[in-house]
């Protein structure tokens, strides 16, 4: 099942017994605890759910798929 924004505050608001506002507010307000605990450094874990943290990718060789060349592929988070 594939679920867009919008539809999960649907579903949150039907399962919750609350408005589409409501919803709305707490499903951003969560998705805001979770970006903010990453910015500063941290990782959170929800049992069931998945665990979200920033992990930092070393530098490495890459191909161009349209060349073939080898290219170096930059450090990113």
């Amino acid at each position: 099942m594939s679920m867009n924004k919008p539809e999960l505050v649907t579903w949150i608001a039907k399962r919750g017994n609350i408005s589409k506002v409501e919803a709305k507010k707490a499903l951003e307000l969560t998705i805001g605890a979770i970006s903010q605990a990453l910015k500063n450094g941290e990782s959170i874990t929800l049992i069931g759910f998945g665990t979200f943290k920033i992990v930092d990718i070393a530098e490495r060789t890459g191909r161009n798929p349209q060349t073939g060349e080898k290219i170096q592929i930059k450090v990113k988070k």
